[in-house]
């Protein structure tokens, strides 16, 4: 999940796609009584804002950044194909999967006489292993960088390994936790440089009973192979809707964020919109 990747998917996009279709608030279908359709609404709902919860979904997540770059003046659009498949072990189990792979369009962010690089990044593979019962909810297993790059410029060359996990709790409307990894290489291009890097990701989500989530996190990315300030540490505010379109259930998003600690050359802010498809498993 190594998000510190992820196109150029831009809020423009988002706005234009969302002029050209006609979406409504989750309603119920023909011959199901409102108040299950508005539960079943409200539980998937609760579900986006767990990472490890029992539903298949498959965001898309355009994100632009400014600032970064040797000279301060470099861009960088990229967009996270992210799918979370759970795979069902046992009454008491499930195997979360999490796949992030960003495409990305930069410029002027690495030195050289390349000024910009299009392509594929680095692809993060998570397993969660996760409890289907109990108060707090919670995942644990390990984290894989696969060196999926198809520019240099675009990803580290490098195969990386190490834990993740994640923890969170959720009363009413809100969803409190944090998600977090640690990377080391093992393998790939010797001549590029090894990874050291941590992942840390706490949230605070609160949902009202339109089905609106407004989202609260940081981002923070340290690379512990960097001289002076090692961590990138954004501050992300979103607003999501889940919305039906005909019988496909998604939840359009958008927001900005402001790095309050980066290291030199990377960026000062950026924007974010998303759109996440729905797949419930049916599983209670």
């Amino acid at each position: 999940m190594n998000q510190r990747n992820s196109s150029s998917i831009r809020v423009t996009l988002f706005a234009a796609t969302l002029g050209a279709i006609t979406l409504t608030a989750p309603a119920c279908a023909e011959g199901v009584p409102a108040a299950t359709a508005e539960e079943e609404a409200a539980k998937l709902a609760k579900q986006l804002s767990n990472p490890v919860a029992d539903l298949i979904s498959v965001p898309f997540q355009g994100n632009w950044d400014s600032g970064g770059g040797p000279d301060g003046k470099g861009s960088k659009y990229w967009v996270n194909i992210q799918p979370v498949v759970p795979i069902h072990l046992n009454d008491d189990w499930n195997l979360i999967s999490r796949t992030i792979l960003p495409f990305i369009t930069q410029s002027h962010i690495t030195p050289g006489p390349a000024t910009g690089q299009t392509g594929f990044g680095d692809t993060t593979q998570s397993f969660f292993l996760s409890p289907t019962k109990g108060g707090l909810i919670w995942g644990v297993g390990p984290v894989i960088l696969v060196p999926t790059s198809t520019s240099p410029g675009l990803g580290g060359a490098k195969w990386s390994i190490g834990p993740t996990g994640v923890a969170l709790k959720q009363s009413g409307p809100w969803t409190i936790g944090v998600l977090a990894n640690q990377m080391w290489s093992f393998a790939g291009n010797a001549r590029q440089a090894d990874v050291d890097a941590l992942y840390v990701q706490p949230f605070l989500t609160y949902t009202t009973r339109h089905f609106t989530t407004v989202i609260l996190n940081s981002e923070t990315t340290c690379n512990w192979k960097l001289q002076g300030n090692q961590c990138a540490v954004p501050i992300n505010l979103d607003v999501a809707q889940l919305m039906k379109i005909g019988g496909q259930r998604v939840q359009f998003g958008a927001g900005g964020r402001y790095y309050v600690s980066r290291p030199e050359g990377t960026a000062e802010w950026g924007i974010r919109a998303f759109a996440t498809f729905l797949f419930p498993t049916g599983k209670k």
